[in-house]
């Protein structure tokens, strides 16, 4: 687990869809991005739950291992 909001992609791959937008709330473990890699179609969650800042990447776009691929913005603690 990150304690920053930076997803990153955890391995070589394409993009195959953002289920997110700037100015999104996620929870913790809620999905962010489907990246195919090796022929697999991997779900990318949240890091942390908070506000989604930028997204780096659309559908289609080819990633590289840790590539940023959004920024979610942590709520404060409650």
């Amino acid at each position: 687990a990150h304690a920053s909001g930076e997803l990153l992609a955890p391995m070589p791959g394409r993009v195959v869809k953002v289920a997110v937008a700037v100015g999104d709330t996620v929870e913790r473990g809620g999905p962010v991005m489907i990246v195919e890699a090796m022929k697999m179609e991997n779900e990318l969650q949240a890091p942390v739950a908070g506000v989604v800042r930028s997204i780096a990447v659309q559908a289609g776009d080819t990633v590289d291992a840790n590539q940023v691929l959004c920024v979610i913005e942590p709520l404060p603690a409650a």
